[in-house]
């Protein structure tokens, strides 16, 4: 194989899984996990909140808020709008509550958003 070939090739294999990739893209599914802010889930290593306070707290200072499922799998909660908005005042309500969240899955990069269409209370 020459190398105008295998460049071809290479570029075709990268642009079908690149294509795989983006169809994955936009999935509805749930997810059920914790409100915590960001910088706990990363920094801490916490399984769970604190406290509701204490997510409050981080939120109000600017913290994402974010889904921590039971297995570490952390969902970056988004607006599907343009202007695109912070989903905060969406999840305050449930800061260090266990929730099940449903809605469109899109990863890039390693990471996984969310765009919540319902979000409830688990007990």
């Amino acid at each position: 194989m020459n190398l105008r070939n295998a460049t071809r090739v290479s570029l075709s294999v990268v642009l079908a899984v690149g294509i795989l990739a983006w169809s994955d893209s936009g999935k509805s599914t749930t997810v059920k996990g914790y409100v915590l802010d960001s910088a706990c889930a990363f920094t801490k290593g916490l399984k769970k909140p604190i406290s509701g306070e204490c997510a409050t707290a981080c939120a109000k200072a600017g913290s994402p808020l974010v889904i921590l499922t039971d297995s570490g799998a952390i969902y970056w909660p988004i607006a599907d709008t343009t202007p695109s908005s912070g989903q905060n005042d969406r999840l305050l309500p449930f800061a260090g509550q266990r929730v099940t969240a449903s809605g469109k899955v899109f990863q890039r990069g390693g990471s996984t958003a969310l765009v919540i269409e319902k979000i409830d209370a688990l007990k």
